[in-house]
């Protein structure tokens, strides 16, 4: 009778926390947010380990931890970090990466955990009901290459948007993101419509009426020709 071998995913991973998604199946946002806030509130959560060994969700964990800093109380923190993050997980999705790709820098550095407790607190309640509304449809939505596409365009705009200092507007920008993240999470089509259809109205209202983002992407144009 042959000896079974040992389990040397158990021996080497029993002290190290369990992240949701590490097996690869999709994660719903509370679970993610519990897997997030639970350990030593002193512990940092490195980005890339955030979105290492996941599929489907990688873009909505790290797109979930990048856009933290907005709802901080700090004035510059959103448009430093979560703005340069979302647009470059926006630019990812448009030229069709199927993961996140993240610079060293970035990969060693992260939120500490006790940031994600107290959002965690803030929030559970309200995940708690919006499971009751959201669940996988229309999935075109979300993996059609067009529509990965379109929804890393609005990302890099309302990424500039954040990175702008436009006054009192890092919340609306924060819950917008939110509703991109929920989507990609949940792999809920008819909410991705629902943000696609917020994002560009934000565009709009916050981009090209005030003339700054116009500004921004003519210079980003005439860099490139």
């Amino acid at each position: 009778m042959t000896k079974p071998e040992p389990d040397t995913d158990a021996t080497h991973g029993s002290d190290a926390p369990h992240e949701p998604g590490d097996s690869g199946h999709n994660a719903t946002t509370r679970a993610v947010l519990d897997a997030f806030a639970d350990g030593n509130p002193e512990d940092q959560l490195l980005l890339g380990d955030v979105v290492s060994g996941l599929r489907q969700t990688a873009f909505g964990m790290l797109l979930f931890v990048g856009v933290l800093p907005a709802f901080l109380p700090i004035p510059g923190l959103a448009g430093a970090i979560s703005g340069p993050l979302v647009m470059l997980i926006g630019a990812q999705l448009l030229i069709g990466l199927s993961k996140p790709w993240l610079p060293g820098f970035l990969a060693r550095r992260g939120p500490q955990r006790k940031s994600m407790q107290r959002f965690h607190d803030v929030m559970a309640p309200w995940l708690r009901r919006l499971e009751k509304m959201v669940r996988p449809r229309l999935p075109w939505v979300l993996e059609h290459p067009v529509a990965s596409a379109f929804t890393g365009l609005l990302l890099i705009l309302l990424g500039m948007l954040l990175a702008l200092p436009i006054p009192f507007t890092n919340y609306v920008f924060g819950v917008l993101m939110l509703l991109f993240v929920f989507s990609l999470l949940e792999r809920d089509g008819a909410l991705m419509l629902v943000a696609w259809l917020a994002g560009a109205i934000s565009v709009v209202v916050f981009g090209f009426i005030s003339g700054n983002l116009l500004q921004v992407l003519a210079e980003v144009i005439d860099g490139w020709f």
